[in-house]
């Protein structure tokens, strides 16, 4: 058998991404294209409050405003948003994923800090598969994902109409991480005269586009773009239709779990009755008096157990829990703490500070334990 197959576009929500300086009308043009592709509407919000300015006089959406800008904290909000079921989910901002406060920059300093090495490397591999995570999330969310990042600003001198030379200032490249916007079907930069300039686009209609006040007519040329493509839902549900023995059903779910990532949460439902139908008709037959409808199956667990990588299942011991005072909680963790690192990771740490403060341990007392127990990297060998 091939390992190719004729190419073929299907429709997917859209990944939209909006780059520019403070007031170059990011979080505007991101809620008011938001509200044209979808009837609901969630932004998370990083810049204390600012998107709620716009409620009523732009759309109705609902918010949650961060305070922690880890990106764990994140991956919560945004798995959320999608379990409530909205078509429209707003990040404004993403940058402070990666410099605000608990974002990833801030993580690998706290790390490095720990270490005895003060090795900034080795703090990367702990921060780099959590920052993975998120953009997981936003590209598996079940609805269309505008994301606004902030760029940093400088001051260029040109030529004004009278032949005078006059300061105006550009936006550069994101604060992100490195090549994060191509993750994106569509990139554009926001500038001071609010002009939305497309530098990168899977939708031609919008390639190389500069649109002054961007808002619904983005939403339409994305929408017609979407659109214009095969429904993948289509050929799942008449593959579970089809189903009538317990091989069918297994390879008609792994098709439905592919196709759950992409389709919109009112049709994951319909995905969900379907597969509980087949499911349903594959079943032994129960007595008369056991039956009962079948409940539509979590594919959101089973999408997400599927592609989660493997930890431990044993999460920060309970021990942990028996430590009444700041002098148990210290001698616990100089004794069990490189074993719950080894097999928890570096989150493990957040229970530890957590606990510490329920007995009234100085967390910074407490990170420089952390620190001191934690295994350093053996140095190479010279040759």
């Amino acid at each position: 058998m091939s390992m190719f197959k004729k190419a073929r576009k299907e429709q997917a929500p859209a990944r939209l991404a909006l780059i520019g300086p403070s007031g170059s009308g990011k979080t505007y043009t991101a809620i008011k294209v938001g509200a044209a592709l979808g009837k609901r509407l969630a932004v998370i919000d990083s810049e204390r409050g600012s998107a709620s300015k716009y409620a009523g006089d732009v759309a109705e959406f609902d918010v949650c405003e961060l305070e922690s800008f880890s990106p764990e904290e994140y991956v919560k909000v945004i798995n959320a948003a999608g379990t409530a079921g909205y078509d429209v989910l707003v990040i404004d901002s993403l940058s402070h994923a990666w410099s605000g406060k608990g974002g990833a920059l801030e993580m690998v300093d706290n790390a490095a800090a720990r270490s005895r090495s003060g090795n900034k490397f080795a703090a990367w591999r702990e921060v780099t598969p959590q920052h993975n995570s998120l953009v997981d999330a936003i590209l598996r969310y079940p609805g269309h994902v505008i994301v606004t990042m902030r760029a940093k600003t400088e001051w260029v001198l040109e030529e004004n109409e009278r032949g005078k030379k006059e300061p105006r200032k550009i936006g550069l490249a994101p604060i992100q991480r490195d090549g994060l916007e191509y993750e994106f079907d569509v990139v554009a930069d926001m500038d001071y005269e609010h002009r939305m300039v497309v530098s990168k686009s899977r939708c031609s209609a919008l390639d190389g586009a500069v649109i002054h006040k961007p808002g619904e007519d983005v939403a339409a040329t994305l929408r017609a773009w979407l659109d214009d493509g095969h429904d993948p839902l289509t050929d799942v549900l008449v593959e579970l239709d089809a189903v009538r023995d317990a091989a069918e059903l297994a390879k008609a779910k792994e098709s439905a779990r592919r196709v759950f990532r992409v389709v919109t949460n009112g049709r994951r439902e319909k995905l969900s009755a379907a597969v509980a139908a087949a499911e349903a008709r594959v079943a032994p037959q129960r007595p008369a008096a056991a039956e009962t409808p079948a409940p539509a199956p979590d594919l959101t667990a089973q999408l997400e157990a599927a592609e989660a990588p493997a930890r431990p299942a044993v999460a920060v011991p309970a021990q942990l829990a028996q430590c009444k005072t700041v002098d148990e909680l210290r001698a616990w963790i100089a004794a069990k703490w490189p074993e719950v690192l080894a097999n928890n990771g570096p989150s493990a740490a957040e229970r530890v500070i957590a606990h510490a403060h329920k007995i009234q341990a100085d967390p910074a007392d407490v990170d420089a334990w952390l620190g001191a127990a934690t295994p350093t990297e053996e140095p190479a060998a010279a040759e």
